[in-house]
């Protein structure tokens, strides 16, 4: 399955309501966001750990209040593109869970309050509601997120993100030592016989982040990862299909 890495990010401001319409222009399977917090704990689309992209370097999204950042433009980067605010986990999966299959990354950065992590991880799960197979994906390179993900809610599809640092061996040790995983999101880089034969063995899922040259493509679909997520979904498409 082929995903939009942050929506149609070249065509648009990635996490934007455009930028997923835009993917949704061609015949993607799903769509990749990053959940995060506001001040206020309510769940928002936004990949970095800090504003930068917006001019506010020092600022992060637990620095404002939901309605705040819905008169802010979070599309500012993107040049010549309309202005949009912030988008809500909850605007997002009720515009787009009916559309197409949804991975809701979990982000968390260095020094972030235990409690809020948690408050975004049921927050997470209470909007995506009841599992339905793996319709929606909930991910996160943190494991104690997924860990407590699994320990609150309902079974539900949870999926550690690994860094490129992460090989074959070090997927196994993962796998087995926490079989509530659904399954792994790679990076790109160490996609191979070895990781495939580590996942496929324990009949779990394997998503590869973010494959956009045509090598990277061709050795996903290749290998045959359930989930291939890209900037460039419409490419992946056509390859795919051909």
């Amino acid at each position: 399955m082929i995903f939009a890495h942050r929506g149609a990010n070249r065509e648009a401001a990635e996490n934007t309501r455009t930028a997923f319409d835009k993917a949704l222009a061609y015949p993607i399977d799903g769509i990749e966001t990053d959940i995060q917090l506001s001040r206020d704990e309510v769940g928002v689309l936004w990949h970095d750990d800090d504003l930068g992209k917006l001019g506010m370097a020092v600022k992060r999204i637990e620095d404002f209040d939901h309605t705040q950042m819905r008169d802010m433009n979070f599309a500012a980067h993107f040049a010549g593109a309309t202005p949009e605010g912030v988008m809500s986990l909850q605007e997002f999966i009720t515009a787009y869970r009916s559309r197409c299959r949804l991975l809701l990354e979990i982000k968390n950065y260095p020094g972030e309050a235990e409690a809020r992590r948690q408050s975004k991880v049921r927050q997470t799960l209470a909007l995506a509601g009841p599992a339905a197979g793996e319709h929606v994906i909930a991910s996160s390179f943190e494991l104690d997120s997924l860990t407590y993900a699994c320990q609150v809610g309902p079974p539900f599809p949870l999926v550690l993100n690994l860094d490129r640092q992460h090989d074959a061996d070090f997927a196994r040790r993962t796998l087995d030592a926490h079989p509530f995983l659904h399954g792994l999101c790679i990076h790109r880089a160490t996609l191979d016989e070895a990781m495939m034969r580590v996942v496929r063995e324990r009949g779990k899922f394997i998503g590869v982040y973010t494959c956009n040259t045509d090598d990277d493509i061709q050795r996903a679909l290749g290998l045959g990862v359930d989930v291939l997520i890209s900037d460039v979904p419409q490419k992946a498409l056509q390859m795919r299909d051909q």
